[in-house]
This record gives C-alpha cells, structure tokens and sequence, in this order.
C-alpha cells in the first residue's frame, strides 16, 4: 500500500514538473496569450534588458520579431547560444527547453506561435 501510494504521488509530481516548464507557468509576467486554438497557440513575448526568464519549453514554433533585441539562451543541456534578431525577421525553431536572457540594449518584443500538432512522419515511417 505504502508502495502504491509512493508512485502516485511521484507520477503526480512528474506532471507538476511538465507543466511548470511551459512558459506562460514559469514567465507569465513575461508572456501573454494573443490567440489559442486546437492547432496553434500564440504568445506575445516582452522583456526588458537584463532580464531572464527560467527554464521552460516550447514545442516547435515560429518566431516574428517585432523589434531588434539580442538574447542569450541556455539550453537545457547546458550549452548556450547567442541570437540577434531585427524587427520583422521571422525564424523556424524546433522545440525547445531553455532559458533567456536579454543581453542586448532593447526590449525584446516578438510573437511566438507555437504547433500543437506533432510534426509530420516522413514517408516510409522515419
């Protein structure tokens, strides 16, 4: 009985840890919702220099810069990344767990719309 109860209340807490990794949980001062269907969600992003936001994921989404920023990433391997964007770039990202900091002189403003939907199976199911 003890053991029972154990592993559900660590399969509850592994479902707490999922869901506090997507960003409107972790950075809701930093993102806001524009627009959410069943295929699509759509996040509008701003920060100001200096700030940083902690680890989250996105799946696979597309981002459209709507002003210039730099920012660093660090993934959740550890390794990190320097991106500069200038207003109007718009860029593929595949998912992701990672945090950012803007390490640039600008706000960092951008929309990000994140696919619910899985990515395609190649043909002859790779």
């Amino acid at each position: 009985m003890l053991r029972t109860v154990f592993l559900v209340v660590l399969l509850l807490a592994s479902v707490v840890q999922v869901r506090a990794d997507d960003a409107m949980k972790t950075d809701p001062d930093k993102y806001k919702v524009v627009l959410e269907n069943e295929r699509v969600r759509i996040l509008e992003y701003r920060d100001k220099p200096g700030q940083k936001t902690k680890m989250h994921t996105h799946p696979d989404f597309v981002l459209q810069a709507l002003a210039p920023f730099k920012r660093k990433l660090t993934l959740s391997n550890g390794k990190t990344m320097t991106r500069e964007f200038k207003a109007g770039d718009i860029v593929w990202m595949n998912a992701q767990t990672h945090v950012g900091e803007n390490i640039g002189e600008t706000d960092t403003h951008v929309l990000i719309t994140e696919l619910k939907e899985p990515a395609a199976k190649k043909a002859g199911g790779k």
